[in-house]
């Protein structure tokens, strides 16, 4: 269970929590096909043979560890080196990035979102911690958060505990004063709970607990939930 009279700041996930990310991610994709088929058309038709663009995006860590969990620089990369392969300009890479970027911060968020953002920060200060690259302001949220970490920004991601200390160092509390709030058991919950922080797991699609930590953590099935069961 979580101790609300301990609670003084909230940290919370981004993707799959305030909004689904798939979606989100197919959409800037499109957006992105429809730059290169005007700019790069033989890229196109390299990424039309199925799972070629996949298998090159998930080769990026191992080609380039040194950019770590920096989504975006992947992302960057693996556009050069499809350009590279369809024998097109890799210069295209940055401003395709950018396309690609633009549309991905276009989310389009969970009915619940918003009102329980609005709950949240009329009580608490809160950080925002994503392993994703999507920019608070560029979705219209930074008026809600102190601060926003990424790997980006950071240089980490969840679920190496500096990311939440960083949340804490900037929310100006001791990370056991922190509830955070994400989708994910091991990135968000686990590691969460390593850190030293309480946190809630927002299971919208009512999984099961198949994580190796065991109970189950405090569990919601929206934040609709979580905002209700609130003391007052």
């Amino acid at each position: 269970m979580i101790d609300f009279s301990k609670i003084k700041a909230i940290s919370l996930d981004l993707d799959d929590t305030l909004w689904p990310v798939w979606p989100t991610i197919g959409r800037a994709e499109e957006t992105l096909a429809l730059w290169l088929a005007e700019k790069a058309p033989g890229t196109v038709a390299l990424c039309a043979i199925p799972g070629y663009q996949r298998q090159i995006r998930e080769a990026m860590p191992s080609l380039r560890p040194d950019l770590g969990n920096d989504l975006s620089a992947l992302r960057r990369e693996a556009i050069r080196v499809l350009l590279e392969r369809a024998g097109e300009d890799p210069g295209l890479a940055e401003p395709a990035f950018e396309v690609f970027f633009e549309a991905r911060q276009k989310v389009i968020f969970y009915e619940d979102a918003i009102s329980a953002l609005d709950f949240l920060k009329s009580r608490y200060p809160m950080v925002a911690l994503s392993n994703g690259n999507a920019d608070i302001q560029k979705v219209g949220l930074n008026g809600y958060f102190v601060a926003a970490f990424n790997p980006i920004n950071l240089g980490v991601g969840k679920p190496d505990p500096k990311m939440f200390h960083a949340g804490a160092q900037a929310l100006g509390v001791l990370p056991e004063a922190i509830l955070h709030i994400g989708d994910d058991p091991h990135l968000d919950v686990v590691a969460a709970q390593r850190a030293g922080l309480q946190a809630v797991w927002l299971n919208r699609e009512e999984k099961l607990w198949a994580h190796e930590v065991h109970p189950a953590p405090f569990t919601v099935s929206s934040l609709k939930v979580l905002c209700d069961t609130w003391p007052d």
